[in-house]
């Protein structure tokens, strides 16, 4: 069975961002590969845990996607501040004689978005609205990595390893079974030294934040990398419950035309034509049919504007998620016309570290994530969509048992989606959106 088969049966999905299917992303020639080890969310510890625990896994897997793909160079990129990573990975390329090189980079944000590391890297430029493959490479994350070393042994996606912190009284790195609810993970980690919490799923910049009461319905999905608990005085949590409404209101009013959002936002400074800046004036005389809306359409939605830039502490991400939906509804394109890089991006990269300050998350930068705990579940709730694509077809019924591994949700190889497997052993109660299994061992989270 080829490499692309085996990634294809594990349900192997982009583990560090919007879960594209790896066995499509794969199924093709590149001249470069990077393996994206820089983590550029803030907080977050879970590839640098990858890094340092599961460097032969991570490098055998690089290698064996590297000649899948004939790539010519292969890259791991990462911060030049992770020492011990960069220690544990060079190791294991050293005593296996494979030809991968590390890229170290500063600590910006967002160092990790796919486009900025082709242009660090190999100093390409991806086009407007393009991806890697349009300039010959292929960009992947090590814990995409390390679940197709997995799959190279016939082990489905069934499990995941996340970092939490924040207001929580453990911080730590968690291993849990695909389906765990959110509650029982911070549980694992000794509870919240908060009641009334908020909870982002994610980086603090990109991720998505539920209340408390929100969390009891969510479950941890293949996509999933941290749970960041806060205070639902937090200004993260406020900004998030103001609402589309409010938001789109505030902007019209309280709008100052600085050109703060453009001049730092990342893909304008690729040489991008997005003006955020643009966009918040055009939305003040509101027209659907405006030219400008349609640069929308190239924001990446990094936050960098809502979150570093704008000194009125306005949304124009939020504002662009709301265009966007209009500019596709109408069938519109973006501007794929690909300007020279900005001569001032070197100087306009946002420091990890004065990001966290301005995210109000500071304090949080102590909390260094060297506990681990793998934890077993008596009841998990599965998506059939945790991916790009289409949602996985259930191929279970209630009442049925199934074993940890087993394929629960299937899909067509040529369709884009995933497979999706029991991360547990036990009876199907539900089949619809969601499949529940119940552990027939009613073994209690350890």
């Amino acid at each position: 069975m080829d490499l692309i088969e085996k990634i294809y049966n594990a349900g192997v999905v982009g583990a560090g961002g919007a879960g594209f299917p790896s066995h499509i992303k794969l199924n093709n020639r590149a001249e470069y590969l990077i393996i994206n080890g820089v983590e550029c969310e803030p907080l977050l510890g879970t590839d640098k845990f990858l890094m340092r625990n599961k460097a032969k896994e991570i490098v055998l897997a690089i290698n064996e996607i590297a000649k899948n793909l004939g790539a010519r160079e292969v890259f791991i990129a990462t911060k030049e501040s992770y020492n011990e990573e960069i220690n544990s990975v060079t190791k294991e390329i050293k005593e296996n004689g494979f030809r991968i090189k590390i890229h170290k980079m500063k600590s910006f944000y967002p160092a990790g978005d796919e486009q900025v590391l082709v242009k660090e890297v190999i100093g390409k430029t991806v086009p407007p609205g393009g991806i890697p493959i349009n300039v010959n490479t292929v960009v992947s994350n090590v814990g995409t990595a390390y679940n197709i070393y997995e799959a190279i042994n016939d082990k489905p996606v069934i499990r995941k390893f996340i970092s939490i912190l924040g207001e929580i009284k453990n911080p730590m790195i968690l291993n849990v079974p695909i389906g765990t609810s959110i509650l029982e993970c911070i549980n694992a980690a000794g509870g919240s030294t908060i009641k009334d919490y908020a909870i982002i799923i994610g980086g603090p910049m990109m991720g998505k934040i539920i209340s408390h009461e929100e969390a009891k319905n969510r479950t941890i999905t293949k996509t999933d990398g941290a749970l960041i608990i806060i205070s639902k005085n937090h200004v993260l949590y406020k900004r998030k419950s103001l609402g589309l409404d409010k938001i789109i209101k505030i902007s019209k009013s309280a709008c100052i035309q600085c050109s703060y959002c453009t001049d730092l936002c990342p893909r304008f400074l690729l040489g991008h034509v997005i003006r955020p800046h643009r966009i918040m004036r055009a939305l003040t005389c509101f027209d659907e049919d405006n030219e400008i809306f349609n640069e929308s359409l190239l924001c990446s939605e990094c936050g960098v504007c809502e979150n570093y830039a704008c000194p009125m502490g306005l949304s124009p991400r939020e504002v662009n998620v709301y265009i966007k939906s209009i500019v596709r509804a109408k069938g519109k394109k973006a501007n794929q016309k690909l300007l020279e890089e900005n001569s001032m991006r070197d100087f306009r990269l946002v420091p990890t570290e004065k990001l966290l300050i301005r995210l109000g998350l500071n304090k949080y930068k102590t909390q260094k994530l060297q506990s681990y705990m793998e934890i077993s579940a008596d009841k998990v709730t599965i998506s059939l969509k945790q991916h790009i694509g289409s949602p996985a077809k259930p191929v279970v019924e209630v009442g049925q048992r199934v074993e940890e591994g087993q394929l629960i949700g299937d899909i067509e190889k040529n369709l884009l989606g995933a497979k999706i497997h029991a991360s547990i052993s036990g009876i199907v109660k539900h089949v619809g959106e969601q499949i529940v299994i119940e552990s027939d061992n009613k073994e209690v989270i350890k």
